[in-house]
C-alpha cells in the first residue's frame, strides 16, 4: 500500500511532462473557454483530481505514488507562478495578457475575431455590467482569466 511499484523519479518525470504539455496547450487556448478560472488553475484542479483519484482507486500500486504525483503538479504550479512574479520578462510566456475589445467607445472587431467572441456575446457581458452602448465605455478588456473588465466613461 505504501511501497511504490514504479520509481518515484518516473512519476515526477511523467507528472512534469503532462503538466507542462497541458500548460502550453491551455496557455494558447481561447480565453473565453476557460470561464472565470485561469487556464493554469483549471489545469491544476483537473490533474490533482485525476492523480488523487488514481491513487485512491488503486490504479497506482501505492498511496505514495499518488501523493508524489500530486506534489509534482503543485510544485510546477508554484514554480511557474514564482518565476512569473520574480522575473517580469517571463510573464508574456507564462500568463495570458489582456486583450482590448473596446477603446474610447469603438469596437475592435479584429480582437473579437482573435478570441472567437461574437458581438452578441460581448453585448451580453456588457449588459451584465449595466452598459447599453459602446459609446459609454472608455475601455473594455478581456482579461487573461476570461473575465471582461469595463471602465465606463465619466459622466459630464
Amino acid at each position: 500500500m505504501f511501497v511504490p511499484a514504479i520509481g518515484l523519479a518516473e512519476i515526477v518525470v511523467r507528472g512534469s511532462l503532462m503538466y507542462l504539455g497541458l500548460f502550453v496547450i491551455l496557455r494558447f487556448m481561447a480565453r473565453r473557454q476557460a470561464g472565470h478560472f485561469g487556464p493554469a488553475d483549471l489545469l491544476v484542479i483537473v490533474l490533482i483530481a485525476d492523480a488523487a483519484q488514481n491513487g485512491l482507486g488503486k490504479e497506482y500500486s501505492s498511496v505514495t505514488e499518488g501523493i508524489a504525483l500530486v506534489l509534482t503538479i503543485v510544485a510546477w504550479e508554484y514554480l511557474l507562478d514564482w518565476i512569473a512574479w520574480r522575473f517580469p520578462a517571463t510573464r508574456p510566456y507564462l500568463k495570458t495578457p489582456s486583450l482590448t475589445l473596446i477603446r474610447d467607445g469603438r469596437l475592435l472587431p479584429q480582437n473579437l475575431n482573435k478570441e472567437m467572441i461574437t458581438e452578441d456575446e460581448l453585448k451580453s457581458h456588457l449588459r451584465e455590467q449595466s452598459v447599453d452602448n459602446y459609446e459609454d465605455i472608455k475601455l473594455a478588456t478581456l482579461e487573461g482569466d476570461g473575465r471582461l473588465s469595463v471602465l465606463k466613461r465619466q459622466s459630464v
